[in-house]
């Protein structure tokens, strides 16, 4: 039952984010169009700071949330549980309040001296921060209950609202206001930045309605809950700040680097005599192509880390450690699934991926594509199991090792860009790879130190990867091979997609010896059984 049920939650949050991260890749070529390549600069320096601030103040929150209120509802404590959820509202309105007054009014300081034309993008998405406070403390409180679809639907409500009003918002600021390239995309950021709000809004008007749906029977469980102390909201407001703080530092020096390395490569860049201008082109097809691409496979990482965190945290709470150490295998297991054939098809099909869905990029997305492509498997897995520390109340330790991380980081791209401006764009993604490989290993350490955890080396690591460069050298074959007959890029790509799906399926199966009922484990995966009976693997 318990299996089934992670099964279920993490096949319903990565679907909802694989339909949520398609919307938003969809619309970044017409908000691209719409901007040009240097408001999508600006529009992804403004996005860097709101997200450092989102983290240090909210980011954690669902999390946080999930956690607690799992724990209290695996001991039957509803009432307590709702508490914890009352405390949370208040935390998030507090801190969340805060960070946003600090965007607004603090945001000069917090952008590179000549990356200041962000800065009105920036304060629009100061009131954002404070919603997505709210939000994800409703979050985090549905997700605790193990149900994950309404977190699913506010996301993909959210991506909609965004894409329509990013785009929208852009053209008629730039058409009303615009005089020359600059105050293009100045405005148009501003138009970018004004689509974030207006999803965030839409995702947590959609959860205020369905807590309201719920409260009758949430209320219920409470008055039934008679055996147990209630706790005080400061004590609750003590775990949350205790729980939360060492998060906070883990998450935000995790997340922290996008915001650093394009501190430290505008102002190396700037330092060399390079235009400002240059500089955000080029840091707009990393930020809003390249890191678009590389988002998708690892959102899916991200909801397999979110489906796993409260069943983890209960089955700690309750003294079930071979439980809960199954499960983060399972976990593992199954976002290598999807990770590594994902990593080696954005490699081999760079150039068609990024000229097909990004029209007004260059070859520069596409090379940064081909480069970072291997850093989606380390990200993915470093994702997991810095939530599996977390879970387990070694915050102290993803903290390190995210720090030890960061400082390398910081070290790769600061030395490339002080010896020479040459490698640009590149020293930033070379050194986003070094965190990610740092990550993965000294967390895959700690895991092993505190759990006893044992990975699965073969049929998690070795054998997905011998079915995805086997599937990689095919597809490319098939995608070059079309394009030198037809020249058309668009039908090429989706014909050498559509093979290289059910050729990983079966390559995989065929290589891991991989039984039906191990594959029915896999999200989706009786339509997958189903899929490979039709091929006669099954």
């Amino acid at each position: 039952m318990k299996k089934s049920s992670l099964l279920r939650n993490t096949s319903i949050l990565m679907i909802a984010t694989i339909v949520s991260r398609v919307i938003g890749l969809l619309y970044r070529s017409p908000l691209g169009a719409a901007i040009g390549t240097e408001g999508l600069g600006y529009y992804g320096t403004a996005s860097n700071v709101y997200v450092i601030l989102l983290l240090i103040s909210s980011y954690s929150i669902p999390m946080a949330v999930s956690k607690i209120v799992s724990e209290r509802l695996a001991l039957k404590q509803y009432e307590n549980a709702q508490r914890v959820f009352h405390g949370a509202l208040v935390y998030a309105v507090v801190v969340g309040g805060l960070a946003a007054l600090v965007a607004f009014f603090g945001g000069k300081y917090l952008l590179a001296y000549n990356q200041q034309n962000a800065l009105p993008a920036l304060q629009v998405l100061a009131p954002t921060i404070f919603l997505s406070a709210i939000l994800g403390v409703l979050r985090g409180y549905f997700q605790a209950h193990n149900t994950m679809v309404p977190t699913s639907v506010s996301q993909i409500l959210e991506q909609i609202a965004n894409a329509i009003v990013s785009i929208a918002a852009g053209y008629l600021l730039i058409s009303a206001f615009a005089t020359d390239s600059t105050s293009k995309a100045i405005y148009g950021s501003v138009g970018g930045t004004m689509g974030t709000g207006a999803g965030v809004l839409v995702g947590l008007l959609f959860m205020l309605f369905v807590y309201g749906v719920n409260r009758k029977g949430i209320h219920k469980k409470i008055e039934r809950d008679r055996y147990h102390a209630q706790e005080s909201y400061s004590s609750i407001l003590k775990t949350l700040f205790f729980m939360v703080t060492p998060v906070i530092f883990t998450t935000f020096i995790y997340n922290a680097n996008a915001y650093v390395d394009n501190y430290i490569y505008s102002s190396l860049m700037g330092w060399h005599g390079v235009a400002s201008s240059t500089i955000n082109e080029a840091y707009g097809e990393f930020s809003n192509y390249y890191v678009t691409l590389i988002n998708v496979p690892l959102a899916l990482a991200s909801a397999s880390a979110s489906a796993m965190m409260p069943e983890v945290s209960g089955e700690f709470a309750t003294g079930d450690y071979c439980e809960a150490n199954s499960r983060i295998l399972q976990t593992i297991r199954l976002t290598m699934f999807v990770s590594i054939p994902a990593a080696v098809g954005l490699g081999v099909l760079s150039f068609p991926i990024t000229g097909v869905l990004f029209p007004g990029s260059t070859d520069l997305s596409a090379w940064l594509l081909l480069g970072g492509s291997v850093s989606v498997v380390f990200s993915a897995l470093s994702t997991i199991t810095n939530s599996a520390l977390q879970s387990i109340g070694k915050q102290k330790i993803a903290l390190r090792n995210a720090a030890v991380s960061l400082a390398l980081n910081v070290a790769v791209v600061s030395v490339i860009l002080a010896i020479s401006e040459k490698p640009g764009i590149f020293a930033v993604l070379i050194a986003n790879i070094a965190f990610s490989v740092s990550m993965c290993f000294l967390n895959n350490l700690s895991i092993r130190k505190y759990l006893r955890f044992r990975n699965e080396f073969r049929n998690t690591y070795l054998m997905p990867l011998a079915a995805a460069a086997c599937m990689g050298v095919v597809t490319w074959i098939v995608y070059y091979g079309l394009f030198l007959l037809t020249r058309r890029p668009a039908i090429c790509l989706v014909i050498a997609i559509v093979i290289a799906v059910p050729l990983y399926l079966i390559l995989y199966v065929l290589i891991t010896h991989t039984t039906e009922e191990e594959m029915r484990k896999f999200p989706m995966g009786s339509k997958i059984v189903r899929v490979l009976r039709i091929l006669r693997i099954y």
